[in-house]
């Protein structure tokens, strides 16, 4: 009767161990995909009409909401990930309305993704967590 209770207590531990591990890995990623987004959009805004930089950042923008989709969310951080995904949505819209020439709506769909990014910030502060800043060459 007294292992039960030690081998329970000791998965714990290693459990609570291992958790911030992996949302701390989940931060590093969405970090990563939220830096490229911003980036790509503050790129692209003054350069909707260069046809070819439309087609890269549409590219990445569907790729990085497929990632997102995919991605495996820590139950630490589950009720923040919702936002995450719809930066990467409303990214991809805006990238789409860059391609078809229409500015106004590139301009909406870009600050809804800003919009949703300090959502998504603001979610994870109150769950204890920050997210790393990416680091500049």
């Amino acid at each position: 009767m007294t292992r039960r209770p030690f081998t329970l207590l000791a998965f714990a531990f290693a459990l609570a161990l291992v958790t911030p591990a992996w949302a701390g890995s989940y931060l590093d990623r969405a970090a990563l995909l939220l830096d490229e987004a911003h980036r790509e959009g503050d790129m692209l805004q003054p350069r909707t009409n260069d046809k070819e930089m439309v087609l890269i950042v549409k590219a990445l923008a569907e790729a990085r909401a497929k990632v997102g989709r995919k991605m495996e969310v820590p139950a630490a951080v589950i009720r923040a990930h919702p936002h995450l995904l719809l930066v990467f949505e409303d990214c991809e819209r805006a990238a789409d309305a860059a391609a078809e020439g229409n500015f106004k709506r590139f301009m909406e769909f870009l600050m809804a993704a800003r919009d949703e990014e300090r959502t998504f910030r603001a979610l994870i502060a109150e769950l204890g967590y920050t997210l790393p800043e990416p680091t500049r060459r």
